[in-house]
């Protein structure tokens, strides 16, 4: 590794530019609108998921149910956080967050499936939890070193979804 170098002069002078920008310098390598335009379509997928799981938490019965539905609630609560950790993203990169509810299942990459029992709704659960997983695996490849930050936010995220797929499968596992 070579010795690092930078002409501090220069980065001085950028930042003094443009500093309506905020977090947004020159040096910022992806396509803004195209990074606004995909977190607000993983914001719609958070969004859709904490709806998903709340319904889930509060619909869940049988002899199963207390554990399952801690689960589903602590789920719940950690998409809730993704949606904020996205939104503040968003408003970093000085875009707006789409929280219009018109549109927001055709925004989102997952399904809204209620399941008619517990059982289904841990599958429906655990297939939103792999297309978010291989979506944002996408995203995070996408992203690459044109915007290190949303790339680590997303493979964040992805580590907590990888969570939850694992939780659900141990939890399907335990009741066939």
């Amino acid at each position: 590794m070579s010795e690092f170098v930078t002409d501090l002069r220069a980065i001085k002078e950028r930042a003094r530019k443009h500093m309506e920008r905020g977090a947004v310098t020159e040096n910022y390598k992806a396509d803004l609108k195209a990074v606004v335009k995909v977190l607000n379509d993983v914001l719609a997928t958070e969004l859709v998921c904490v709806l998903r799981y709340k319904r889930h938490y509060y619909m869940a019965a049988g002899i199963n149910a207390e554990s399952v539905k801690t689960e589903f609630l602590q789920h719940a609560n950690e998409e809730q956080q993704h949606v904020d950790w996205v939104a503040t993203r968003i408003t970093q990169l000085n875009g707006a967050p789409n929280f219009n509810p018109e549109g927001l299942a055709a925004r989102s990459h997952s399904e809204y499936s209620e399941g008619a029992d517990l059982v289904s709704m841990m599958k429906e659960d655990l297939f939103a939890e792999r297309i978010a997983i291989e979506s944002y695996s996408e995203i995070a490849r996408w992203l690459g070193n044109d915007d290190p930050t949303t790339r680590k936010m997303i493979e964040d995220i992805l580590k907590v979804e990888e969570e939850h797929a694992e939780d659900l499968k141990s939890l399907l596992d335990k009741m066939s």
